[in-house]
């Protein structure tokens, strides 16, 4: 995540009960110079629970050689 859009803490350890990632599908990505796009859909699944789904479209930034998370937006569900 780039620094200065990372907020202080994601309490990520704190989830219960924790997710299980059941995969990743890379549906595009675009490169436009130190800046880049990519739509994905993760599945995942919390517990015994049923699986789920989270399709983002992402914004990623290259710092000194590093790319770094900016921020996504959740597509409306097709």
């Amino acid at each position: 995540m780039a620094p200065q859009h990372a907020p202080a803490s994601l309490k990520l350890a704190a989830q219960q009960p924790s997710p299980t990632w059941l995969g990743l599908d890379v549906k595009r990505h675009q490169q436009d110079g130190e800046r880049a796009i990519v739509e994905f859909v993760a599945r995942l699944r919390y517990g015994g629970g049923k699986a789920q789904r989270m399709h983002e479209i992402s914004r990623f930034v290259r710092e000194e050689g590093r790319w770094y998370y900016v921020d996504g937006q959740f597509p409306e569900s097709q």
